[in-house]
């Protein structure tokens, strides 16, 4: 192992964006707060000098229709964009169950699967016999994860574990009841990807909450872990937030506004 093998660079790859307006992203919002606050949908490449990890695969176009959402590309065609080829990717960490997150069952076909425990558990058992609980999920997803599970393909995780050297997965459920985040060691000190652990900046920032949610203490505590496992709250990268792609400069050329590097300073605020 050399010195840099557990230094990582880290991308966010936006594949979809949906319109949405600001009080449908917190619960008790003014219902009179008709801004927008649009969602941009993301997965994640950490990227060493021997291994690299994506974090979330994502959903295709069959749910984007019946869900709504603009499809702008695939992850595979962003993970390309970088030079990697999801057919050789090894290692996937799903941080949480949820369509957005965990599709695209066939785009990784030599990897295995990182999921917690309770994340598991909990999109197979009792609670998705309640519409309200399941509304975010999508059965074939889960059953994918399953068959998955029977090939040898999944690595199950319980609370906190090593990835690899300079990168540990964390539970901290809230949204979803065994939501992971990831901590990764970068150039710039460890940043922490969040997923839905926080959606937007304004969600950790003013400790708010997403109207999806399985255990709002578990959410709100969530928030604390995600700031005593970063370097700073500006190494928090939230899981839906347009502003990532303002913050940091493009993973190469020609790629503003699809990919950027997260491993990189901030870029200055205008102004």
């Amino acid at each position: 192992m050399t010195l840099d093998d557990d230094i990582y660079e880290l991308h966010a790859i936006k594949y979809a964006e949906c319109s949405r307006l600001r009080r449908e992203c917190f619960i008790a919002a003014d219902p009179h707060d008709s801004a927008p606050m649009p969602l941009d949908y993301y997965v994640w490449l950490i990227r060493g000098t021997r291994r690299s990890f994506v974090l979330d695969t994502g959903f295709g176009p069959d749910v984007a229709a019946r869900r709504g959402r603009r499809l702008l590309r695939s992850p595979a065609e962003g993970l390309a964009m970088l030079g990697v080829a999801a057919d050789q990717v090894q290692d996937v960490v799903i941080s949480h169950m949820h369509y957005d997150h965990a599709g695209n069952h066939a785009m990784f076909p030599a990897a295995r699967y990182h999921v917690q425990d309770r994340e598991m558990a909990f999109c197979t058992g009792r609670c998705m016999c309640h519409g309200e609980l399941r509304r975010p999920f999508e059965a074939t997803d889960v059953t994918a994860m399953v068959t998955r599970v029977f090939e040898g393909r999944v690595r199950f995780h319980d609370g906190a574990s090593e990835l690899a050297p300079g990168i540990t997965l964390h539970h901290v459920g809230g949204h979803s009841l065994g939501l992971q985040v990831v901590r990764v060691r970068t150039r710039r000190g460890y940043v922490v990807l969040a997923a839905d652990a926080s959606h937007f900046y304004a969600h950790l920032a003013e400790r708010r909450i997403f109207p999806i949610v399985a255990d709002v203490p578990a959410l709100l505590e969530g928030y604390e872990t995600l700031l005593r496992l970063a370097s700073s709250p500006d190494h928090v990268i939230p899981g839906h937030d347009p502003l990532v792609l303002a913050r940091y400069p493009a993973s190469a050329p020609g790629l503003g506004g699809i990919a950027v590097r997260l491993d990189a300073d901030p870029l200055p605020s205008p102004g």
